[in-house]
């Protein structure tokens, strides 16, 4: 697919087709499963000053918590009898936790589960990344948000895009499952510039991709653009499914941000995967990136239940299984 025919689908050129062979596509390679990852959002202290994210370090407002080793492995252990295949252990960039922290974690997650361990911590070291791989972590997911490099530095300020690819490829030199993914209608970000994303993406041949829309938060110099649009994400999401047929795709958080039921709306337009947060309830909501996440006050039970009743209302089966790479094992 061509970046301008890419960009013509995103402007809605042929939704139906677009979103009805996505649909079809992701059928044919998952069947009707859709996949659950329990996020444990286990700090939200970062050093970065990202100007879309409320967990930025000149955040005043952000009430800043961190769990400790054995808080993170409670969650973990409530994944194994909730029967959720994947954990995705995910923080700020948050330096105060050691390599061995991190590997006790995996060690203890895993200790008489078959479950998958997924990190999400930022720009660690490659010693650090092929420690917790030896350690046992299966997946790691590492957002590059806009390969638009004057974009990239304007919303993540002392950051550039080359740092994020190179680390991307030290992840699948340690032998990772890869993930990375962008965020549609980032302020700044054009269609072109969109299509452009969704085609490198692809090109990275990662095995799990995310694409969730820009939601404003006001304590952040983004917090008084526009909201981006769901149909919009929807579409990229779509288009990504088109180009990566293999790929673990998720139906993110943020669209529920925008509007209710947006998330189960996407497992009909690409989607195989679905997040559902593990985080204690004492801290969760202030794991926010954005206003709405973690808003489903329950405890981690209903959480997980509601999530298996949206995949079940749009048609599709709840997965307890690990639910890795068919990108790796294909063929």
């Amino acid at each position: 697919m061509r970046q301008t025919e890419i960009a013509q689908l995103l402007a809605g050129a042929d939704d139906p087709g677009l979103f009805s062979a996505a649909d079809a596509l992701t059928r044919e390679n998952f069947g009707n499963d859709v996949y659950l990852r329990g996020v444990v959002e286990f700090s939200n202290h970062c050093r970065n000053n990202c100007r879309y994210c409320g967990l930025r370090l000149a955040n005043p407002n952000v009430h800043r918590y961190r769990m400790t080793v054995a808080d993170i492995l409670a969650c973990a252990g409530l994944a194994r009898e909730l029967s959720i295949g994947t954990i995705v252990i995910q923080s700020g960039d948050d330096f105060s936790y050691t390599a061995d922290d991190i590997a006790r974690v995996i060690i203890g997650a895993k200790a008489d589960s078959d479950v998958a361990v997924t990190l999400s911590l930022g720009d660690r070291t490659e010693t650090e990344l092929a420690h917790w791989r030896e350690s046992g972590a299966d997946r790691y997911l590492l957002k590059i948000e806009t390969f638009d490099a004057a974009l990239y530095a304007h919303a993540r300020p002392g950051l550039t895009v080359a740092d994020r690819l190179t680390r991307l490829a030290a992840l699948r030199r340690a032998g990772y499952e890869v993930g990375s993914g962008v965020i549609t209608d980032l302020p700044g970000m054009t269609p072109d510039i969109l299509a452009a994303d969704l085609l490198r993406l692809a090109d990275l041949d990662l095995d799990m991709i995310a694409v969730g829309p820009f939601v404003p938060h006001p304590d952040t110099p983004f917090g008084r653009e526009r909201p981006g649009s769901i149909l919009t994400a929807f579409r990229a999401m779509a288009v990504l499914r088109l180009l990566a047929p293999l790929a673990n795709i998720p139906s993110t958080s943020a669209l529920n941000a925008l509007r209710d039921g947006a998330r189960e709306q996407g497992l009909t337009k690409g989607a195989n995967v679905l997040m559902p947060s593990l985080t204690p309830e004492t801290v969760s909501p202030d794991y926010a990136i954005y206003p709405g996440k973690n808003a489903f006050r329950a405890d981690v039970r209903e959480r997980v239940e509601a999530a298996r009743e949206a995949i079940r209302r749009v048609g599709k089966t709840p997965s307890t299984a690990v639910g890795g790479s068919k990108r790796r094992h294909h063929g």
